[in-house]
């Protein structure tokens, strides 16, 4: 009996050993994982951020765009009704009357009131750094 009962603790013995190693590497593991991993999840964390950055600029930058466009767009139509769309009517239907002396006549052209409004330059929202630009 005391045999049987040497070789059952020489069995546990074994496999307290195998666990012990298994855990040995299981800790060596998640040092090198912690040592090796972290860091270079760390720097990728920085550079998302520095690209989220960028995102959130370009979405402003699409914004003030979209405003702009806007505003020109509405100037546009506020000129065209003013101006294009009842002088073109006016020059088609004098032409069309068969009036030759009043459908030839030139029309003086009527001093634009119209002011560009002050406008973004892409530049000085997005440097331009000469390594970054293609040929």
């Amino acid at each position: 009996q005391a045999k049987e009962v040497e070789e059952t603790i020489e069995g546990l013995l074994l496999r307290l050993e195998e666990f012990c190693s298994l855990a040995d590497m299981i800790r060596s593991d998640t040092s090198q994982i912690l040592e090796e991993n972290i860091p270079l999840l760390k720097a990728k964390v920085v550079e998302m951020r520095g690209i989220y950055a960028k995102v959130d600029q370009l979405e402003a930058f699409v914004k003030m765009v979209r405003r702009h466009v806007s505003f020109l767009e509405a100037h546009v139509l506020q000129a065209e009704r003013d101006h294009g769309a009842l002088s073109q009517a006016l020059r088609k239907w004098l032409g069309s009357s068969g009036l030759p002396a009043l459908g030839n006549k030139r029309w003086a052209p009527v001093a634009p009131t119209f002011e560009l409004p002050v406008l973004y330059r892409t530049e000085d929202y997005f440097p331009v750094d000469v390594g970054e630009v293609m040929p």
